[in-house]
Order: C-alpha cells, then structure tokens, then sequence
C-alpha cells in the first residue's frame, strides 16, 4: 500500500510539470464552452443556426445556457470529444513511459510493476476528478453571467442533479482514460497508441452503430461499446429539445449505462496492470 501511495504522488508530481497535460485539460476546458455556450450565444443573439445549436427556439436555447441546465448540458461533449482527449491523456502518459525509458527504470529499480501502475491510475482519477469539477464550476460561473446579462434567474442547479451529473462525468472521462492507458500499454509508444485510440472513439464505433441500423444482431455488440455507454450516461441527463451532441445517444438507460462504464474501467485497468506485468519491458 505504501508503494502504491508513493507512486501516486510520484505521477501526480510528473502530471503537474508535464505541458501536454495541461494543455490537453485546457483544451477541453475551451472546446466546452465553445460548444456549449459560444455558439449557442451566438445563435440565440443572432437568430441564426449552428451546427452545435441546431434551430431549437429561442427560449429553448436560452433555457439551456443558464445555471439551472447545467447539470445537463456539461457533460454533453464528454463522450466523444473530451472522451477523446483524455483517451490521449491516457496514451501518452503510459507510451510515452516506453519511448524515453522511464518504465524500465522504474520497473527495475522502483516498486513493483502494479504498484507502479496502480499510483499512475490513481493518479489519472486524480486528475479526471480535478478536471469535472473545474469544468462544472467554470460552467456554473458563465451560466450565471449570461442570466445577468440577460436578466434572467440565475437559479443554482439542484444538488442531486448536480452530484449526478458530476459523478456521470467523471466516469464517462475515467473509462476513456483507463482506455487510453490500455491502449498505451499494448502499442508500448504515444505515436500509435494515440492514433490508434482517436480512429476507435471517432471512426470504429460510429461505422460498428452504423451497421447495426442495418444489421440487428450486430446491436447485440455495439450496444454494449464503450461509447455507446459513455453517449447513453451523457443522454440520459439531458431532457430539453434539439438536436443532439455527437456522440450522445439514448440507446442504453442510466442505470445500465453506469454498469456498463464501470464494468469497463475495471476491466481496462486490470488488463493493463496484466498485460505489462506479463511481458518483456523492451
């Protein structure tokens, strides 16, 4: 147990000095509120469409930029484009381990392999968790700001709503980044583990759900992927109108979706911490 905390404080310290994962978290940071609040300003003030904002009412549209919908309209993106930049969050701090060295070091000089990977999984939560609840106070905060600019009610979400959607977001972000992770793991490099991450979250399951439109028995599979649980949890919070975010679906309940996501992140968290334990590290 000591040299899992060890190494936890260790990951988290070389996350801290790491540019790449700072900027991938602002990123996200950035590609929410555009997504989420730019271009809907932009098409409420305007009377135009947008991709993002679809031709939902105006009230419609409003109603979704204030405090209140926060609990439903953060966690939107999650499943496909901040899924994707935490899967390379996640490649990355694994492969990149391989192309400087540093793993071999560590496995041979430092703790155990599982305890090594163990506190770099932790420390990935860790980061997961700070990022959800930034994104949501970040959130928060520009919801109220367009509710006084617009005079309407700046009513805070509820708490339940606000525990769920938070808790939803971090297991959306935490089963794409242990996703990451494996991946890392099996390709032992950041270059293919990320490329071979982004062509799954953004190509694969999309064509995979496509045939299955066709092809029913397919949906016995593709129903159960994991963006297919991550976009089900993202849906299941939303209850306004309009067109939908990519990668948000209503094909599985919250419930199942919960399962499905945790089910997930244990099972690419221990196949990690096997696969490395059982193989060579060069």
């Amino acid at each position: 147990m000591n040299a899992v905390i060890a190494s936890t404080r260790a990951e988290l310290l070389r996350l801290r000095k790491w540019p790449s994962m700072w900027v991938l978290l602002a990123a996200w940071i950035v590609l929410n509120l555009v997504f989420v609040y730019v271009f809907n300003y932009i098409t409420f003030k305007t009377g135009g469409t947008t991709d993002m904002a679809s031709s939902a009412p105006p009230d419609v549209l409003l109603a979704q930029m204030l405090p209140a919908a926060v609990p439903q309209v953060f966690t939107q993106g999650m499943a496909m484009f901040g899924g994707a930049l935490m899967l390379i969050l996640g490649a990355l701090t694994i492969g990149s381990g391989y192309g400087w060295g540093t793993w071999k070091t560590v496995f041979t000089q430092g703790p155990s392999r599982s305890a090594a990977l163990a506190g770099t999984l932790l420390a990935l939560l860790t980061v997961v968790i700070g990022l959800v609840l930034t994104v949501a106070a970040v959130d928060v905060g520009v919801a109220t700001v367009i509710a006084t600019v617009e005079s309407e009610p700046a009513n805070l979400p509820a708490a339940s709503a606000m525990l769920k959607a938070l808790a939803s977001g971090m297991l959306i972000l935490a089963m794409w980044t242990a996703a990451g992770v494996l991946v890392g793991a099996l390709a032992r490099g950041p270059a293919l583990s990320v490329g071979l991450g982004l062509v799954w979250v953004l190509v694969v399951e999309n064509l995979l759900r496509g045939v299955a439109a066709v092809l029913d028995p397919v949906s016995v599979v593709t129903d159960f992927l994991p963006g297919t649980a991550a976009g089900s949890l993202a849906g299941s919070l939303r209850d306004f109108g309009g067109d939908t975010t990519p990668g948000v679906l209503n094909i599985l309940d919250g419930g199942t979706s919960v399962l499905v996501l945790a089910g997930y992140v244990a099972v690419f968290a221990a196949g990690t911490i096997w696969l490395v334990r059982r193989r060579d590290v060069n």
